[in-house]
């Protein structure tokens, strides 16, 4: 590690607080209905899909329209990628995808998983890609800002019958926020390098005489709603480490900027919605802690080298450039890493099959402890609350009063959805995992033996469940029982997890709203956020640790003893 490579994560995560700060006062005034600019565009909107935005919805209308939108969405993704050789715009003459993959593809994008079995640069036509792809890019990620603004005004309002209505929420953060900022970032990227283009594959000489296909295509709008909304699921088959998606150090620094601003802007933003810009600090605090640590410890991990490559004399001043880019360096592999496994973007810049262990194991425990770190845009913040709930009940339990948090008295119901909620993830992963370690027809998709093995699945399964989308490598995905399971994976992972979330809303939001007395426990200080780290630690401990110590864990020491299986 270096004092340069430490400047660089500095910099860009100040660069994301500062913008953070503002941009949650925007988002807060998006929620309340406060942003009206494109008013005209908006009613038109409201007039063609028959939406009464004063319509208030109750958590199950609310639930209910959501999943209706989504089945909506992953039909019509679905028969698109496989009708997508007899439509326009596919200059590479690509066939239709088989239906298994589409399958996958269409649960992956509809999710905000954007597990991608294939490469987009030989798989996708470009109207797949844009019509397809893009477009759920953009509706994953409205749905789980609508979700987390549900959740918000369940704790501002007391006695609230209605948390607003879903669709006029998706209509209002694809106009107000993700398209602009969208359009920004992607003229950004265009400046920095990154194609944009309808124009077909290029054909170029190279020096040895043979020909060499260079794929193009609309890149730079795509990579910017990949990163705003925390999809991941990249152009090309090797994602971000790809030249046209990542041309350079400064390109993957913005690449990093944009897909950690919403989150941590949605963390202030709660604070401002219910009333105590105090409370959201407190959530961006423990968040930005945790990004930090998973930072160090990947950048310490890959820095440091692997003890293989250093008795064979590789040169140890680089570290583990194994799988890494040159153009990148160490420190923002590190933060991208982190970012992004913690933040629900399955976006990578490097390739984690080739890290160290310890390395390798940050990406996959920031999956595991549920992607709210700070999460995807909306999910990474409802996920907090979820388990702020548990911390309060944590605090509650130890001092012996009635768990509460901003007024609302927190109870039974409350904390039995909310660990069936937390339940979803440990369930599918280890269960997933399990089947699949044993069955012939899984495990042969499984490269390597031993732990690095074990983790290559593991890392599938966490991947798809916690809607991330990242792949650890080494692993053959495009097979019937992968394209099947990890389907099913991302589609319980996703809403598994919000009905029981969405059942919390509904009843935090019915209860009366209590002020504050001399025995109420604070939780904007740094005493309630150190105990809902611990919460978030010992849970993902408690629950992954065993299946942590066979893969990646025992991997470290056996590397360290100059061995490998």
């Amino acid at each position: 590690m270096t004092l340069i490579g430490w400047a660089q994560i500095a910099l860009v995560l100040g660069a994301i607080v500062a913008a953070a700060i503002p941009l949650a006062r925007y988002i807060a005034a998006v929620a309340t209905g406060h942003v009206t600019f494109l008013a005209p565009v908006e009613r038109a909107i409201y007039a063609v899909g028959g939406i009464d935005p004063a319509r208030g919805m109750d958590w199950k209308a609310y639930t209910l329209a959501m999943l209706a939108t989504n089945l909506t969405g992953f039909l019509a993704l679905y028969a698109l990628l496989r009708l997508q050789g007899v439509l326009p715009l596919n200059p590479q003459g690509f066939d239709g995808v088989p239906p298994w993959l589409a399958f996958n593809t269409a649960i992956s994008f509809v999710t905000n998983t954007n597990w991608q079995a294939y490469s987009g640069e030989s798989a996708m036509s470009y109207l797949s890609q844009m019509a397809g792809l893009s477009v759920q890019n953009f509706l994953s990620a409205a749905t789980g800002i609508a979700l987390a603004f549900a959740l918000c005004r369940a704790f501002a309002g007391g006695g609230l019958k209605a948390l607003g209505n879903f669709w006029a929420d998706v209509v209002r953060i694809i106009l107000y926020l993700l398209l602009p900022l969208a359009l920004v970032v992607g003229l950004a990227f265009v400046a920095m390098g990154m194609p944009q283009t309808l124009a077909p594959y290029v054909e170029a000489t190279t020096l040895e005489g043979a020909t060499q296909t260079i794929p193009l295509g609309p890149v730079a709008f795509q990579i910017a709603i990949k990163h705003l909304g925390t999809n991941g699921g990249g152009f090309f088959g090797v994602n971000s480490a790809h030249p046209f998606e990542g041309p350079s150090a400064l390109a993957t620094a913005l690449q990093i900027w944009s897909h950690q601003v919403i989150p941590f802007a949605l963390a202030l933003a709660f604070g401002h919605i219910v009333g105590d810009p105090r409370q959201g600090r407190a959530l961006l605090g423990v968040m930005l802690a945790f990004v930090v640590a998973g930072t160090w410890i990947v950048y310490a991990a890959e820095a440091a080298g692997n003890p293989l490559h250093i008795a064979a004399g590789v040169d140890p001043v680089l570290g583990n450039m194994e799988g890494k880019e040159v153009r990148f360096g160490q420190a923002l592999v590190a933060l991208f890493t982190a970012t992004t496994t913690g933040a629900s973007n399955g976006a990578v810049n490097a390739m984690f099959d080739s890290f160290t262990p310890l390395g390798g194991l940050v990406p996959l425990f920031l999956i595991q402890l549920g992607e709210l770190l700070p999460g995807g845009v909306g999910s990474g913040l409802y996920g907090m609350l979820v388990l702020v709930l548990l911390a309060v009940f944590v605090a509650g339990l130890m001092v012996g009063r009635t768990p509460e948090y901003l007024g609302k008295k927190v109870q039974a119901r409350e904390i039995k959805l909310a660990m069936l909620a937390v339940l979803v993830l440990p369930a599918v992963i280890l269960g997933f995992t399990a089947v699949a370690v044993v069955l012939p027809m899984a495990a042969s998709s499984i490269q390597e033996q031993g732990p690095h093995g074990l983790t290559e699945i593991l890392y599938a399964y966490a991947s798809a469940t916690g809607n991330n989308g990242s792949a650890f490598g080494g692993l053959t995905a495009d097979t019937p029982w992968m394209n099947t399971t990890l389907g099913i994976a991302m589609a319980l992972g996703r809403y598994a997890y919000i009905v029981p979330m969405m059942a919390i809303a509904g009843s935090i939001a019915a209860k009366p709203k209590l002020a504050a007395s001399s025995g109420t426990f604070p939780t904007h200080g740094p005493l309630f956020a150190g105990l809902l780290a611990g919460v978030i630690l010992i849970l993902g401990g408690l629950q992954f640790m065993p299946a942590l110590a066979l893969g990646p864990v025992a991997e470290h020491f056996v590397l360290a003893a100059g061995k490998t299986f």
